[in-house]
């Protein structure tokens, strides 16, 4: 196992920062406070081929081959140079959960159709899987598809989904059998326009404010077979093989955003003066930083282990569950880190370190729940 990174691989990181420092804006305090998402930036990532990370040249994307490693590495520097923590989130959202199983799943016509038009940016797509009463017990959608000629009528609600006000492709997960469980969940690819397919509003949250959020909705829609992904029953397939590769690209994302808190507290204490010196003098303070630097590295290592396994073609389970676990729930922590040592400067939204707390909680509920991903490691574990 070799963690170290090759020169290509480092230069396109070095690449991301400077053109994430180049190209977004130095404050997202409005974009934050309004829930306003900025088309504009979304097309910029385009521009520069990151959408295009989870995508082959063939179908409009970045290389000749997926490469999990340096797109991994792309979104750590991308977390680490851009205030927005929204935007790191929405494309590997789009990237991983949405064009990587169209990529592994799909038909050349489902390819050629969608993939293109994602990665330029024309097109923005979703990924619904979560109901009003089927969240974590993802086995209890209540969302359906019956076949008729020519395709399926898909009737039910989606909720919680990133881009749902605006997105143009759904990758939606629905129940076409309902008497084999888990195996009776199939995917489709509804798109915006479809008749008896409407989106609700934006749906205002605590953090993550910079991305559209919000409910789908189903009523008598008619969507052709071609637009079925895989076979009947490869719904949980496709949704188990997505999750492990979005979790090692979303939270890298975190981890950049980790290594720029942690950067920017330490020069802080370290100018902050109280009792005639530097704050970053009293125990307290120090201690609270070394937490934040044990806990950055020790995600790093479980991050990086996760895409060394996918790169390789293995299977991460317990690996993505545990570092689904321990950087979600070390981005909160190291959060109220920062708050602490920047005391009353922390807490005003003018400064900008608060929303690192509120964008951090949606880390251990979206993409399975702490909760969830300890239920995962210890079921793996024979208990």
């Amino acid at each position: 196992m070799d963690f170290s990174w090759n020169n290509e691989q480092i230069e396109y990181k070095n690449k991301v920062i400077d053109f994430a420092r180049n190209n977004f804006s130095e404050s997202y305090i409005e974009n934050d406070s309004q829930s306003i998402f900025s088309k504009e930036d979304w097309k910029k990532c385009a521009s520069f081929g990151l959408q295009g990370l989870a995508t082959p040249a063939l179908y409009g994307g970045y290389k000749e081959k997926v490469d999990i490693l340096s797109a991994t590495l792309a979104m750590e520097g991308l977390g680490y140079a851009c205030k927005d923590n929204g935007l790191p989130f929405a494309l590997n959202a789009q990237m991983w959960t949405v064009q990587f199983p169209i990529l592994q799943f799909g038909t050349e016509k489902q390819k050629k159709k969608f993939l293109p038009k994602l990665c330029s940016g024309e097109l923005i797509g979703c990924h619904a899987l979560t109901e009003p009463n089927a969240g974590s017990d993802v086995y209890s959608m209540e969302t359906t598809a019956e076949k008729v000629d020519g395709g399926y009528i898909l009737n039910g609600t989606k909720q919680y989904v990133t881009f749902a006000p605006i997105g143009d492709v759904i990758l939606v997960f629905v129940k076409t059998n309902p008497k084999v469980g888990k195996w009776g969940i199939s995917a489709f690819l509804a798109e915006k326009g479809m008749k008896g397919f409407t989106s609700g509003p934006n749906r205002p949250k605590m953090g993550l404010r910079t991305v559209p959020f919000g409910d789908l909705y189903f009523e008598n829609c008619f969507i052709p077979e071609d637009n079925l992904l895989g076979k009947e029953g490869a719904g949980w397939a496709i949704t188990n093989s997505s999750l492990e590769h979005d979790r090692c690209t979303i939270l890298a994302g975190q981890l950049g955003t980790m290594q720029r808190q942690l950067e920017e507290t330490i020069s802080f204490v370290k100018n902050r003066k109280q009792f005639g010196k530097p704050v970053s003098s009293f125990q307290a303070v120090s201690h609270r930083i070394a937490n934040m630097k044990l806990r950055l590295e020790t995600s790093r290592l479980l991050l990086y282990k996760v895409a060394w396994l996918k790169s390789q073609g293995q299977s991460s389970m317990m690996e993505s569950a545990m570092l689904k676990l321990q950087l979600s729930e070390s981005f909160i922590e190291s959060s109220l880190d920062a708050i602490r040592n920047h005391g009353g400067h922390g807490y005003l939204s003018e400064f900008e370190v608060e929303r690192n707390l509120r964008d951090s909680v949606g880390g251990v509920i979206y993409a399975g729940t702490s909760d969830i991903q300890r239920n995962i490691i210890a079921k793996l574990l024979g208990l």
